[in-house]
């Protein structure tokens, strides 16, 4: 058994960045990273533009102006403005080449054709100039940039229509085990339902992840050494569930070294999750999770998170770790570290009941993992704790 964190190193250190790229539309690019730097193609504005609804002014001594006209946004037509001259504009509207200011309507009063200025105006107030955001051929996103969606909308308001990205890893999910059935058939004597393969889905869809492929096998040597083949050999990532322990039945480990996947840790000193697998062959990550749901979702987001951020070339490979301070009490058993659902709020944190790597319901609640290291047996109130946050 290795340590927590010799395994989360032996991860890092084991998993490289894909640096595939491919061509993506801007629509679909979202949660992907830029493998090539972006240069506008226009200014941002493309031209002065009007921060606010209220008068552009060519600027004179006097605070009377005669007003010739009104400027909606997107109006084409470059209006001209001598000295004491005003016309009505809008917010995101072009402002004349000959306006030097624009002041907001409700300092303003209207009498027929002529306005009036309550205050001084300065040169230049209330303008967003040409290219204040980026001027053309500038560096407008730099490569390995993720796309958020600000991202996203930013590149569109440049006219940007395509990207060139990092792919996404192509993930397997492999269910094991004869006593599984799909949810919405009969549940006879001695059946459960099938629920690690559609949590993991439901894990990898919500980080934005979809290349994915689902595999079921049956608890059979050479059926799992088939699946495991096609698996390896078609994706980047191979998520197994079950069948890594030392069973009758479990035939994970058996497949796995025929096969001449290279073990780079098998069991972690933690709970849930001490029957995990890391290994590789090639360019293919192998994860093999324990089958009990609480503790396979827990190593997901421990270690195969970390494995997907990397493959994506990102920098922050962790979840996010923050102190709380615990409003429940808790004993630990044993000497291994604990991950522990938890509910984080606002700086501080809950401890659930029902901490069997086989409960869901209270996974189910949770939003973050509470660590407890091996030198830690218990958690009073009030006491300051490791928390993991959780992906909403």
């Amino acid at each position: 058994m290795i340590s927590i964190a010799q395994a989360i190193s032996t991860v890092k250190a084991n998993t490289n960045a894909l640096m595939k790229t491919t061509i993506k539309t801007v629509e679909k690019a979202g949660g992907y990273i830029l493998s090539k730097d972006v240069t506008s193609p226009i200014n941002m504005p493309p031209f002065n533009q009007s921060a606010m609804d209220g008068y552009a002014l060519n600027l004179h001594d006097s605070n009377t102006y005669r007003l010739m006209g009104e400027i909606q946004a997107g109006d084409g037509h470059q209006s001209v403005l001598k000295p004491g001259e005003a016309y009505r504009i809008f917010t995101g509207a072009a402002v004349p080449k000959t306006a030097n200011a624009v002041v907001m309507q409700e300092k303003v009063t209207v009498e027929k054709l002529l306005i009036k200025i309550e205050g001084d105006v300065s040169i230049k107030q209330n303008i967003r100039p040409l290219g204040e955001q980026v001027k053309h051929g500038d560096l407008a996103l730099k490569k390995g940039t993720k796309l958020t969606p600000a991202a996203i909308g930013f590149l569109a308001s440049l006219g940007i229509t395509t990207v060139s990205v990092y792919k996404k890893p192509s993930i397997a999910i492999i269910t094991t085990g004869n006593e599984l059935v799909d949810p919405g058939t009969d549940l006879k004597h001695g059946k459960i339902y099938e629920s690690n393969s559609k949590m993991l889905l439901s894990a990898l869809y919500n980080l934005k992840f979809y290349d994915i492929n689902l595999y079921n096998v049956a608890d059979n040597y050479g059926r799992t050494v088939a699946q495991l083949k096609t698996a390896i050999n078609e994706n980047d990532l191979v998520i197994i569930t079950g069948g890594i322990s030392v069973g009758d039945y479990d035939f994970v480990g058996r497949a796995l070294t025929e096969l001449h996947v290279e073990e780079l840790f098998y069991k972690v000193k933690q709970k849930p999750g001490k029957p995990l697998f890391y290994g590789r062959k090639g360019a293919t990550q192998v994860f093999a999770l324990p089958g009990n749901p609480a503790a396979a979702l827990t190593c997901f987001y421990v270690y195969v998170y970390i494995a997907l951020q990397q493959m994506m070339n990102r920098e922050d490979l962790e979840l996010k770790r923050v102190s709380a301070k615990s409003t429940t009490h808790f004993l630990k058993k044993g000497d291994r570290p604990q991950f522990l659902k938890a509910i984080y709020n606002n700086g501080e944190v809950e401890i659930l009941e029902g901490q069997s790597s086989a409960m869901q319901q209270t996974f189910a609640l949770a939003n973050a993992l509470v660590f407890m290291d091996e030198n830690e047996q218990e958690i009073t109130i009030g006491k300051t704790v490791e928390t993991i946050i959780l992906p909403e």
